[in-house]
C-alpha cells in the first residue's frame, strides 16, 4: 500500500501562494534584468546597508514613506477624478454628484482623495517633528530641512486649491474666508487676493485658477521638491543616527542589506496603511454639503481645518499681525532654525537628551494652560478697542498685545533658563513644542469651540446656521 502523500506545510503552501500571486515566468536573463532594474530604484533611494538600529519602528515610524505613498495615491485617484471633472460652477457640483450616482467606485475613489489628502498633512507636520526631535536638520543637512518646510507649505497650497473644486457651501466659504486673509497683507496683499481669485470674489474664475494650481503647478513643484528630497538625504548617508548606534563608532551596531531588510519593512508599512485608507474610503464619505450660494453665507464660516489656527488667531489679534505677521515668523524661524541651534553632539537623539523629554512635557502643559487662559481672557475680559478708543486698531489690537506676548516668551525663557538650567539647545526645544501646542489649541478651539458668530461655545452646543 502507497504511503499517504504528507500534506504540504504552512511554509509551502505561504510560499506557493506568493508564487502565483508573482509575475509569470521568464527566462532568467530577463528575470535578471527586471531585478536589477527594481535593485537600482531602490538603491537610487536607499543607500546599499544600513545600521541595523535604523530598522526600529520607533525611530522613524515610516512617516517619510508614508508620505510617499499618500502622493502616490493621491497622483492615481486624482488623475481618474480628473477625467470626470468640469471647473465650471455650473457643471462642478454636478460632476461630484454624478461621481457618486453614475460612475463605478468614483464616490470611493473620491473618498481615497480627501481622505488621504487630509492625512498627508498631518503626515508631513508629524514627519517634521520627528526631524526636529532627532536633530536631523544640522551641518550638512540643513538644506534638505529648508526644502521639507517649503514642500509643507506646498502640500497646504495643493490642499487649499483642492478645497473649492467640489463647489458646494463649505468648499466656497472657506476659500472666502482663507483667501480674505491675504488682502489684510499691505500694499500687494489685494493685488495678490484678486490674482489668486481672478477679481473681487469666489466665481467661476477662481475655481479655472485653483484648478489649474492643484493639478498642474503645485503637484510639479511638491514632485520637484520630493526628487531634491530624496537625493539629498541619500547624499547625506541616509537616515541621521546618534554615535552610539554608528557602526563607525560602535562595533556592536552591525551594517545590513538594505534588501531585503529594509525593502521588507517598507512594503508591510505600505501595505498596512493601505488597508486602513481603503477601509476608512469605504466606510467614512467626504464631505458635501449643497450647491455653492454666494447669497447665503454659513454661520459661522470657518477656513479649512489646516487653517483654523490661523483663524482663531484673526478674532485676538489685527488681521495683519494674527493673519500676516504671525504665520511669517513662524515660517522664517523653522528656516532659521538649523543655523542657530547647531549643536552636532546630540544629533539621532529624540529629544536630546532626559531632561530634554521632561521639558518637552513641560512644554505642552505650560502651553495648554497658558494658550487657554489668554483666549478666555482675550474673549471676555481684554477690550482694547474699548480701554484705547482713539489708537488705530493696529496699534491697539495688534502691535501691543504682540509685545505682551512677546514680553511673556522673553519671561517664560528667562524662567526656563534659571529653573531648569537649560542651555540654547534645551531652551530652543522648550518653545519649538510649545509654540507647536499652542497652534494645536488654536486649532482644536477653532474646530470644536467655535459657534454661530465664531463666538465660544462647548462642542455640544454646535450648530450650523
Amino acid at each position: 500500500m502507497d504511503k499517504e502523500t504528507p500534506s504540504p506545510t504552512k511554509s509551502s503552501f505561504i510560499t506557493r501562494f506568493w508564487k502565483a500571486l508573482g509575475p509569470p515566468t521568464l527566462p532568467t536573463d530577463d528575470r535578471g534584468r527586471m531585478r536589477m532594474v527594481v535593485d537600482n530604484i531602490v538603491l537610487h533611494l536607499h543607500p546599499t546597508k544600513i545600521p541595523e538600529s535604523t530598522l526600529r519602528w520607533s525611530y522613524t515610524w515610516g512617516l517619510g514613506g508614508l508620505a510617499t505613498l499618500l502622493v502616490l495615491i493621491l497622483g492615481l485617484t486624482g488623475t481618474f477624478l480628473e477625467l470626470n471633472y468640469t471647473p465650471r460652477p455650473e457643471q462642478a457640483y454636478l460632476d461630484i454628484l454624478a461621481l457618486k450616482t453614475n460612475v463605478w467606485f468614483g464616490d470611493f475613489l473620491r473618498n481615497l482623495h480627501h481622505w488621504s489628502a487630509n492625512l498627508l498633512i498631518v503626515v508631513v507636520v508629524l514627519h517634521l517633528w520627528r526631524v526636529f526631535f532627532t536633530a536631523a536638520y544640522r551641518d550638512q543637512r540643513a538644506n534638505n530641512w529648508i526644502i521639507g518646510i517649503f514642500m509643507l507649505l506646498l502640500v497646504l497650497g495643493e490642499n487649499f486649491t483642492g478645497y473649492l473644486l467640489p463647489w458646494d457651501q463649505l468648499a466656497y466659504w472657506a476659500i472666502t474666508v482663507g483667501t480674505g486673509i491675504l488682502s489684510y497683507l499691505p500694499i500687494i496683499g489685494a493685488p495678490i487676493s484678486q490674482t489668486l481669485l481672478g477679481g473681487p470674489e469666489v466665481s467661476a474664475a477662481t475655481l479655472l485658477n485653483f484648478y489649474s494650481l492643484h493639478i498642474s503647478f503645485i503637484p510639479i513643484a511638491i514632485l520637484a521638491l520630493m526628487s531634491l528630497h530624496f537625493w539629498r538625504i541619500r547624499k547625506d548617508g541616509g537616515l541621521t543616527i546618534s554615535k552610539r548606534e554608528d557602526p563607525a563608532y560602535n562595533t556592536n551596531i552591525k551594517r545590513v542589506t538594505t534588501i531585503p531588510y529594509l525593502v521588507r519593512r517598507e512594503l508591510i508599512w505600505a501595505l498596512i496603511w493601505m488597508g486602513i485608507l481603503l477601509f476608512w474610503a469605504a466606510l467614512v464619505p467626504a464631505p458635501l454639503e449643497g450647491i455653492a450660494n454666494p447669497e447665503i453665507s454659513p454661520n459661522p464660516a470657518k477656513a479649512p481645518w489646516y487653517f483654523l489656527g490661523i483663524q482663531e488667531l484673526l478674532l485676538h489679534l489685527h488681521p495683519l499681525i494674527g493673519g500676516i505677521i504671525v504665520p511669517i515668523l513662524v515660517v522664517v524661524f523653522l528656516l532659521l532654525l538649523p543655523f542657530y541651534d547647531a549643536d552636532s553632539d546630540n544629533v539621532g537623539i529624540y529629544f536630546r537628551s532626559l531632561r530634554g523629554r521632561y521639558l518637552s512635557l513641560i512644554a505642552v502643559g505650560t502651553s495648554l494652560i497658558i494658550t487657554t487662559i489668554w483666549l478666555v481672557a482675550d474673549e471676555f475680559f481684554l477690550n482694547w478697542n474699548t480701554w484705547l478708543p482713539t489708537w488705530p486698531s493696529l496699534v491697539s489690537e495688534g502691535i501691543i498685545p504682540l509685545a505682551l506676548i512677546l514680553l511673556g516668551l522673553l519671561i517664560l525663557d528667562e524662567l526656563v533658563k534659571k529653573w531648569f538650567k537649560a542651555n540654547l539647545e534645551e531652551r530652543i526645544l522648550f518653545f519649538f513644542v510649545f509654540l507647536f501646542s499652542s497652534l494645536v489649541v488654536l486649532t482644536v478651539v477653532g474646530i470644536f469651540f467655535r459657534g454661530p458668530s465664531m463666538s465660544l461655545i462647548w462642542p455640544w452646543q454646535a450648530t450650523i446656521h
